[in-house]
């Protein structure tokens, strides 16, 4: 990325400027990549954490499953899935709250006799599900935040930093040239004049 610029001290000052706030924020960038990068691992551990409930309460679940072929579709849904808003590092993420079912009525005496035991393992499958999924969506918002602000890292420490520094360079010797040379054209211009009036 080629920076524009003019040779002069108004252009040096504003690129001075641009200079001085993207060396400012360079530190602060790198501490949010850095707590965004630590917060993807938390989430991916924690995510990968509800798989294994998930899998250890199936499992669990695993011979009383067969039973579900009695299981009546409809008793149980979900009413309501509460949700807030957490910022990480800036970045809003969702957070589970609570989840609200609802039970349908049905007779004690025609159902089976698991099936009230039946519904609270479903409950509590479907919120070890429904955390996985706010965990796992938690973990690619904070994966491309922290992307995102890797890019920005790279962009000011491998392009911008550095060509404004080169921007400044040129310019400054530029003007240190152009100065050099109106004192050498004043030496001249006094000289013939001090030999003229010798004459």
């Amino acid at each position: 990325m080629a920076i524009k610029f003019q040779y002069n001290k108004t252009s040096l000052q504003q690129l001075e400027k641009q200079l001085k706030m993207r060396e400012r924020a360079l530190p602060t960038i790198k501490n949010k990549e850095s707590a965004l990068r630590s917060e993807v691992k938390k989430a991916k551990a924690e995510a990968d954490e509800f798989d294994a409930r998930l899998e250890q309460t199936l499992d669990a679940l695993h011979d009383m499953l067969q039973l579900y072929d009695e299981y009546v579709p409809g008793v149980l849904r979900v009413k309501d899935v509460g949700m807030a808003v957490k910022k990480i590092a800036g970045v809003r993420t969702p957070v589970l709250e609570k989840v609200e079912y609802e039970v349908a009525d049905f007779s004690l005496f025609n159902a089976p006799g698991w099936l009230l035991d039946g519904i609270e393992y479903l409950q509590e499958v479907v919120r070890i599900a429904l955390e996985r999924e706010f965990y796992l969506r938690k973990m690619e918002l904070l994966d491309r935040a922290r992307k995102k602000t890797t890019q920005k890292v790279n962009l000011y420490e491998k392009v911008q930093i550095p060509g404004f520094q080169e921007a400044i360079r040129k310019i400054k010797r530029f003007l240190e040239d152009e100065e050099n040379l109106s004192k050498s054209a004043q030496k001249i211009v006094k000289t013939r004049k001090a030999m003229e009036d010798g004459l």
